[in-house]
């Protein structure tokens, strides 16, 4: 049981890593409309992973409450260790790409939001950003 949850939740990070690549080359061309539309898939995975992480916690803590006298590596198989041993380098691969997203959407976000400040200047008034009273660029003129 223990290997069949191994596999799924490889093949959950392996899913986010592509969807979160899919969602980079989306902002480097400017497409926003299908990472929101890959949002809630994104999410399913997620909780999937985070279902699998544990049922893959539960197996070994099983193993080592049954066989109290040997250490965990003894109790895996060659075949578990060696998806233990991806299931570590794809966590790492997602931390990666995770990384070099949210350089990129902090980048689109602080474009957006120094455009905003441009067309509609604000103002703080204590902790709260208000419109100026005079946004010279949406002046009207007839």
């Amino acid at each position: 049981m223990l290997s069949h949850h191994l596999r799924g939740a490889l093949t959950d990070l392996r899913d986010l890593i592509k969807i979160t690549e899919s969602d980079m080359e989306d902002i480097r061309v400017a497409k926003h409309d299908p990472q929101f539309d890959r949002l809630s898939l994104k999410e399913e995975k997620i909780r999937a992973f985070e279902s699998k992480k544990a049922m893959i916690d539960h197996e070994i803590s099983s193993l080592m409450t049954v066989n109290p006298d040997k250490d965990l590596p003894e109790l895996l198989n060659e075949e578990q260790h060696k998806e233990l041993e991806q299931l570590k380098i794809e966590l790492s691969n997602l931390r990666e790409i995770n990384k070099k997203y949210a350089k990129l959407v902090l980048a689109v976000s602080n474009l957006y939001n120094t455009f905003l400040e441009r067309i509609v200047p604000t103002e703080m008034q204590g902790y709260n950003k208000v419109a100026s009273k005079n946004p010279s660029i949406l002046e009207v003129r007839v």
